[in-house]
């Protein structure tokens, strides 16, 4: 492991891997706690699998964008530590699986050459940052919104204040009204908006928020219609502060922000983000979007002679699959990757073509697929050829035959039903038997293999949800069949209503079923949405009804799509949410490193920081004496006040004022200099003073 150390040019990076790799190694020898563990690596994308003994690792992609270098770079460290294949998320990250752990830490020091990060990937932090892909070339766009989720992602990258919440944060950027970063079901959602404010034209974003999926899907609501960008990051800021503060932490099925925006209410939601604005080091934030202001440049001038075999089929995939940019001349290029997956080989010939004859930029998208930006239009039919022979030049970029489906039984531990052996299946009587949805992109179908919703099913026009279904004495997989979801626009949108569940064998013959009760009783210009809400959901139950009859299955019903063996319910333990069981030492031991992390932001001058590291000691330790009485520890606000009613009023624990009011100067100050040194001076006394009493009732 020695010889990566001295590769890492950033010490902020070098730090964290040095730290996974010291982790790792205590965890191993015993010395740190399983479920701790897990959080640690959970925030370094490294998440356990279905199989025992290997992990997945979530590569973390802003916005899905990638160069030449660094997907050439993701291909050499899936082919070296994992098996060459790729899997693109609905999140446009790449996941990696039947990675080793004790070689995560030389597989993220790898991947830091060409500055991609593991960090924050998974865990109960902010996940990647969406966008749409068509971000920074779409005609319709009021402008580019690429610059301000990258912001967005490089300020809360490490920042203290979301380190460790109750639960994961979700955020995307859509760069028009079509909404295609989907943001009526995100924690934040951004849709790019331009207002008139007297001669001047001013950017911002309607904002909206505490939307999800999951089994309870919420649609978000309005928080602005218009926010100015110069208070984008500050808004997140507060956003954050009172999640991680009020958010339940202990209900791991309760802690979405969703649920904590719908106690608390709208209004009362945003008083209190009002109420932390005292607290942010910047009141007003300026992005400075100049890098990607830069003029589009080309490795070649000359255009490769190539001859088009098949005329049609090239007009096929123009029409489908090619995309005309905002930039004259200029078009984008769909690839449709079936299930999001694609190897290193490809990936590395895919990375050349694009830096050697388009811009060198490339965006995986929110639909498990690959976007190639800046193509001139003279070099169209040498980007066909090529993309066929690479079996990427298939026809129905993002249209009904492009089916999203999360991974499912394959490798996720909370997966029930295959959810790539049936997206197989139906795509092929697609294919098959209706071509004429080649490029109908009015309707989709996703998948998801439980009912957490990675694969969003619960938002599409048809939905399939991985379920199992009891016959006597025997278990079957099944799928849970939705309809009626969608997005709207403008951050409005549909989640789906579940109608009926059926056997999984029995997928093809319900898609059948209604593909052509569409098609045979849809009035003229009538979409699949109007036309469901026409017929209404029983409707589409008595016509399915047939299928979900149990007493006739037969033995191919027990085995599930992909297999060749019958059927087995197996659910692990979920990782999703890094749940942790917080042991009082364990507790104490992290306060000691949170004062460390503040003293040290404070050399370097990062009063707000230094200061939020030390409200975290006061809050972790306070944690840990409430523990250890069995008392109840679901949110920070919560936390603060127990001790408070415990410790402080019973005159267990004597302090110069009351715990509330010494925690509660991080939202009444500003975060100068001087209240960051007396803060963290108050923050080590207090745990001095915690560390002296339990030192005594252990000895008691």
């Amino acid at each position: 492991m020695q010889s990566f150390r001295s590769e890492i040019e950033n010490p902020l990076v070098e730090k964290d891997i040095l730290e996974l790799e010291r982790k790792i190694r205590l965890f191993k020898d015993g010395q740190i706690d399983e479920e701790r563990f897990r959080s640690l690596r959970l925030a370094r994308g490294v998440y356990g699998q279905r199989q025992l003994g290997v992990q997945m690792i979530r590569i973390k992609l802003p916005y899905g964008k990638v160069t030449s270098e660094q997907l050439h770079r993701i291909a050499n460290v899936s082919d070296e530590f994992s098996r060459g294949r790729l899997h693109i998320t609905t999140r446009q990250d790449i996941q990696i699986h039947h990675v080793s752990l004790d070689r995560t830490p030389e597989l993220w020091a790898q991947l830091e050459k060409d500055d991609i990060t593991l960090r924050e990937a998974c865990g109960n932090a902010v996940r990647n940052v969406t966008a749409s892909e068509t971000a920074g070339i779409d005609v319709n766009e009021p402008f580019d919104v690429t610059p301000y989720a990258h912001a967005t992602f490089q300020f809360f990258l490490r920042n203290p204040i979301c380190q460790e919440m109750g639960r994961k944060f979700k955020m995307s950027f859509s760069a028009t009204e079509a909404d295609t970063a989907l943001s009526f079901m995100h924690d934040l959602g951004f849709i790019a908006k331009l207002k008139k404010i007297g001669n001047t034209e001013v950017k911002g974003f309607k904002v909206l928020l505490a939307g999800g999926l999951g089994s309870q899907p919420r649609h978000a609501d309005v928080m602005y219609e218009f926010l100015e960008t110069d208070l984008l990051i500050p808004t997140i800021e507060g956003v954050l502060r009172v999640f991680d503060r009020y958010g339940e932490r202990s209900k791991r099925a309760k802690a979405r922000l969703k649920f904590l925006v719908k106690d608390l209410g709208l209004d009362g939601f945003l008083t209190l983000v009002e109420n932390e604005k005292r607290a942010l080091e910047y009141q007003t934030y300026t992005i400075d979007t100049s890098d990607f202001e830069t003029e589009i440049t080309f490795k070649s001038e000359e255009v490769p002679s190539v001859t088009i075999e098949n005329e049609s089929e090239y007009d096929e995939w123009k029409k489908s699959n090619v995309i005309p940019q905002k930039q004259e001349g200029l078009f984008a290029i769909g690839i449709k990757v079936h299930l999001g997956d694609f190897y290193t080989d490809k990936a590395r010939l895919l990375a050349d073509l694009i830096k050697n004859y388009a811009a060198n930029e490339l965006r995986f998208t929110l639909r498990q697929n690959i976007l190639i930006r800046h193509v001139r239009e003279e070099f169209l039919p040498f980007f066909f050829t090529e993309l066929k022979k690479l079996g990427f030049a298939d026809a129905g970029y993002d249209s009904l035959i492009d089916i999203t489906a999360c991974p499912g039984t394959d490798t996720c531990n909370l997966g029930i039903a295959s959810s790539t052996g049936i997206a197989v299946e139906l795509e092929r009587v697609l294919k098959a038997e209706y071509p004429q949805y080649i490029n109908n992109k009015e309707v989709t179908i996703k998948i998801s293999g439980c009912m957490n919703a990675c694969g969003q099913h619960n938002m599409a026009h048809i939905g399939f949800q991985g379920m199992s279904i009891k016959s006597g004495p025997l278990v079957a997989p099944a799928l849970q069949i939705l309809l009626g979801g969608g997005v709207l626009g403008n951050g409005q949108g549909r989640f789906s209503d579940k109608v009926i569940k059926v056997p999984s064998k029995r997928g093809p013959k319900a898609l059948r079923i209604l593909l052509n009760d569409f098609e045979n009783n849809c009035t003229e210009n009538e979409d699949f949405l109007a036309y469901y809400d026409r017929q209404g959901k029983t409707y589409f139950y008595d016509i399915l009804k047939h299928l979900s009859n149990t007493t006739n299955l037969t033995e191919d019903d027990f085995i599930d799509w992909g297999h060749d063996k019958n059927y087995v319910k197996a659910i692990g333990v979920g990782e999703c949410a890094g749940v942790v069981i917080d042991l009082v030492t364990t507790l104490l031991f992290e306060s000691e490193e949170k004062l460390e992390n503040a003293t040290e932001a404070f050399e370097k001058e990062q009063w707000s920081d230094s200061i939020y590291y030390a409200y975290s000691a006061f809050v972790n330790t306070a944690k840990a004496l409430l523990t250890s009485e069995g008392l109840k520890t679901n949110t920070h606000s919560g936390i603060i006040q127990s001790f408070q009613e415990e410790f402080i009023e019973k005159n267990k624990i004597v302090l110069s004022e009351n715990f509330p009011s010494l925690i509660y100067q991080i939202n009444k100050k500003k975060p100068s200099k001087d209240f960051a040194y007396n803060y963290l001076s108050q923050a080590k006394d207090f745990c001095q003073k915690i560390d002296i009493f339990r030192k005594l009732v252990v000895e008691n």
